[in-house]
């Protein structure tokens, strides 16, 4: 390796320890600036769940992490819960909870249908993000079972932080785009990466989650 080049790399590398590090900050200014203002938003969505259907209002989905580390992904419960599940931990009552958010599964209570086509039902993970499990934007954490189906380069995609948000939540059309499309989209964003991209990526969700394109 030339000179140039490791002069190169050095720079490569201490321009992502700054992005690492501003990111984090950003993560957790805004995670906690959100959860202050959104208080209200999430104490009537407490409410509604408990008036919908009996059962716990959040739960614990079982999600995999940056290098492939698991963790509990925080989420308010859209399920119908049998008496079997009630009886499981409140913050692990994620036996019940289909995979794909559907439009007419019966297991899904009415307030869970509103939550899931607007994406409220995943606010509760930015405790996730304050735990540095997740990040506001990166790819979306896959569930225990898909990564047992991962070839070796969708693995790639683990190698930064999960993200509440990602390329592909705000740049799909309905659910036309395939897994590998997706997979792609994730590689792209972590080779391009940045604080704006992030920043856009962010701005873009809030017209997405309207237009009713749930995060998976």
């Amino acid at each position: 390796m030339t000179y140039q080049d490791q002069a190169a790399r050095r720079n490569e590398d201490s321009e992502r320890r700054l992005y690492n590090l501003t990111k984090r900050i950003f993560d957790v200014v805004v995670a906690l600036t959100g959860l202050f203002f959104i208080a209200p938003v999430f104490l009537v969505i407490c409410v509604l769940i408990k008036l919908d259907s009996p059962g716990p209002i959040l739960h614990r989905q079982k999600r995999i992490g940056r290098w492939g580390k698991p963790f509990g992904a925080f989420k308010f419960r859209t399920m119908l819960i049998t008496p079997d599940q009630g009886k499981a931990n409140p913050l692990r009552a994620d036996e019940g909870e289909v995979f794909l958010k559907t439009d007419n599964d019966p297991r899904v209570a009415r307030v869970g249908r509103v939550l899931r086509k607007t994406s409220l039902d995943e606010l509760p993970q930015l405790l996730n993000v304050l735990r540095g499990e997740m990040s506001l934007v990166g790819p979306r954490p896959p569930l225990a079972y898909e990564f047992e189906f991962y070839k070796d380069w969708h693995k790639r995609r683990l190698e930064v932080i999960p993200g509440v948000t990602g390329l592909w939540q705000v740049q799909r059309s309905g659910n036309l785009m395939s897994f590998d499309e997706m997979v792609k989209l994730d590689i792209w964003y972590i080779e391009h990466r940045s604080f704006w991209l992030d920043l856009k990526i962010l701005l873009d969700t809030i017209p997405a989650a309207l237009r009713g394109q749930g995060a998976y």
